[in-house]
């Protein structure tokens, strides 16, 4: 018979243990309370990487004080900014209201079973269908009424915060990145310094790459779809064209569902502009996935487009659409530091490893 084996914890491992596991949940706790904060920093993090080359190409082209080279892209990227919308502002806020008031009259047409997409009544009686499930849920949408207006009033106040909060935290990231990395670096043993230096200037490479290809593929998208609606004589051209431009900076869904929104007015201005989005959008995704991206995120995200596609339903699922927009650097950052390790090891191994070890003893 086994004698039974006890085993005895002290006072202090007890009291460590659940010390840890306090902590542990008090992180949690504020990671839950603050997550709208934090990911407001994670926002202004990603801008501060993407406008940080700009500023180190000015201090290495003479202008030395970071806080003088950052000035001076923030005033440009101000001054950027108040010139496209003095020119685009107004007709674009005309073309979004001239939207607004047709998709009433698109909405008759369907129900009315007229024009290119009549059919979708004609043929599968649509807007009996919805008007069902809107009867299902009228008590609640009507009952909701009021919230739905504070409601919308606290998101555009907190949009205004979050904008002027992010604007400031990335200012103060790009005055103070350097310094922080510096402080940080610090605190590791001095042997292991360049290489976490390496491999923060690789991630910082990573996501300022990922971050300004994005967007340049977005003006891309925008610009080009915007042209071809202007030569379809789409309305609304512009004010579809930001739209365009703004889907596609979520990676491989909002191309497509840039396409689909625009070819569906396209056929509600005419059959011939429909098929002419929708092939111009088929060849433009086709030319985007597999010229464009590869040519921009070649040389910084070096993923497989697995490892894409699963980043960004990941992503997606934990947190939305910011989540697809981060997915793809914080995959790249995972990588690189997947990476750094293993090669970590590999030396380590070789200099004074299991191998290092038995060539010594055959000596």
């Amino acid at each position: 018979m086994q004698p039974e084996r006890v085993v005895l914890f002290r006072p202090r491992t007890i009291l460590q243990a659940a010390g840890v596991l306090l902590g542990v949940a008090a992180a949690l706790w504020v990671v839950f309370v603050s997550i709208r904060v934090l990911t407001w920093v994670f926002v202004a993090l990603f801008l501060a990487l993407a406008l940080n080359p700009a500023v180190r190409f000015l201090q290495e082209r003479g202008l030395r004080r970071r806080g003088a080279a950052a000035a001076v892209i923030y005033v440009g990227a101000i001054v950027v900014v108040g010139v496209l919308g003095a020119l685009l502002v107004p007709p674009l806020a005309d073309e979004v209201q001239g939207l607004a008031d047709a998709a009433p009259g698109y909405v008759e047409d369907v129900t009315a079973g007229r024009g290119p997409l009549g059919f979708l009544e004609r043929d599968y009686q649509i807007v009996e269908k919805v008007r069902e499930a809107t009867r299902s849920n009228g008590g609640s949408i009507l009952g909701g009424g009021a919230g739905t207006v504070l409601d919308v009033g606290r998101g555009v106040l907190t949009g205004i915060v979050a904008f002027i909060t992010i604007v400031f935290l990335t200012l103060f990231m790009i005055l103070e990145g350097p310094a922080w990395t510096e402080r940080a670096l610090g605190l590791m043993p001095a042997a292991s310094r360049p290489r976490w230096r390496n491999v923060g200037h690789r991630i910082a490479q990573t996501v300022s790459g990922y971050v300004t290809g994005n967007l340049l593929l977005s003006v891309i998208a925008g610009v080009s779809s915007t042209i071809v609606l202007l030569i379809m004589g789409v309305p609304f051209a512009l004010a579809l064209g930001l739209l365009v431009a703004i889907l596609d900076l979520i990676p491989l869904a909002g191309a497509t569902l840039a396409g689909l929104m625009l070819t569906t007015v396209g056929f509600l201005t005419s059959v011939t502009a429909g098929v002419v989005m929708l092939v111009f959008f088929t060849l433009y995704q086709q030319l985007e996935n597999h010229v464009l991206q590869p040519l921009v995120y070649g040389r910084t995200v070096q993923l497989s487009p697995l490892v894409v596609l699963i980043a960004i339903l990941v992503g997606t699922e934990v947190a939305g659409i910011l989540g697809a927009l981060g997915a793809i650097p914080v995959a790249g950052t995972l990588q690189i530091l997947l990476l750094d390790w293993l090669e970590h090891r590999r030396v380590a191994a070789e200099e004074g490893g299991p191998a290092a070890i038995a060539a010594e003893a055959v000596e």
